[in-house]
């Protein structure tokens, strides 16, 4: 066995503390939010907290706990993410499957429609305009059509399936098995990274969205915890109306911002884990050939 040489194991020790500190410098926005959710409203205005909590405190938690409006709107949030995230990646592999095809007749244009939304939309007047009078507001549809694909996510797949082997597919159609036959027997069980990647993107990016629903969604009931969330934090800081009362609010208005990307965080942070193993190789393998 070679011995590393001098300058190799210089490399390996720098290298080393260098990502130390990268990490170190990463966790610590996290450990301080989630020290300063648990903190004193006093302690918080003096700046004492770091990463541990002072004057230990779950008044704001207990306040968003008791409120019924929480849990409903949690569980609004858990249905909007589920249903939007599966018919994004239902329309984005599909999508992304013909588009593979270099033999599609069109395939530029269809490519090229998808990459033009990238740059220019509709507007936010006629997407409203245009979402009311297909009789969408107040409805989950709201929310998971107008944002059903990510252009990015359907060109990183398109070149995951554009990289694999097209001799699995010929002897798939040698065997029998039609399109879809293909494509849910064959294409996808071999795409597992790439797929888990792409279900991270969209469920992160619709369990933060709050915009959407604040648009389209008329009642209290309806919106997502982004939004109850996002009022919890206005009722705190000056006047708006949030589910929790006001007054109560006022208390713990310095970590109410810190409870908040708490619990709006956690979730996902609990999710991630499962599909992590699949992220980078995701992302890579669908992103050698454009």
């Amino acid at each position: 066995m070679v011995k590393p040489s001098r300058s190799y194991r210089v490399f390996q020790g720098v290298n080393g503390v260098v990502l130390t500190l990268v990490v170190l410098v990463t966790l610590y926005p996290f450990v301080n939010i989630l020290a300063r959710s648990f903190s004193g409203e006093r302690q918080i205005r003096a700046g004492e907290v770091t990463l541990l909590p002072k004057g230990f405190n779950l008044t704001t938690y207990e306040i968003v706990f008791q409120d019924s409006m929480f849990w409903r709107n949690y569980g609004n949030t858990v249905l909007y993410t589920v249903v939007a995230t599966a018919v994004a990646m239902v329309l984005t592999t599909c999508y992304a499957y013909v588009l593979s095809k270099r033999h599609l007749k069109g395939r530029g244009v269809l490519v090229g429609i998808a990459v033009f939304t990238m740059f220019f939309t509709g507007g936010l007047i006629p997407n409203y305009i245009l979402v009311t009078s297909l009789g969408l507001k107040n409805s989950v549809w709201a929310i998971a059509l107008p944002n059903a694909i990510s252009v990015f996510n359907l060109l990183v797949m398109k070149a995951f399936f554009e990289n694999l082997p097209t001799e699995l597919e010929e002897a798939a159609q040698i065997d029998g098995l039609s399109t879809y036959g293909i494509l849910l027997r064959i294409v996808l069980p071999l795409s597992k990274a790439v797929v888990a990647t792409m279900v991270l993107f969209y469920s992160v990016s619709f369990w933060n969205s709050w915009f959407s629903a604040f648009l389209y969604m008329d009642r209290t009931d309806l919106m997502p915890v982004t939004v109850y969330l996002r009022n919890l934090i206005q009722g705190a800081t000056g006047g708006g109306n949030a589910g929790a009362g006001t007054e109560q609010l006022s208390q713990v208005g310095a970590n109410i911002q810190s409870v908040t990307i708490v619990l709006t965080a956690l979730p996902i942070l609990c999710v991630y884990p499962f599909v992590q193993r699949y992220f980078v190789s995701g992302v890579m393998l669908g992103a050698v050939k454009g």
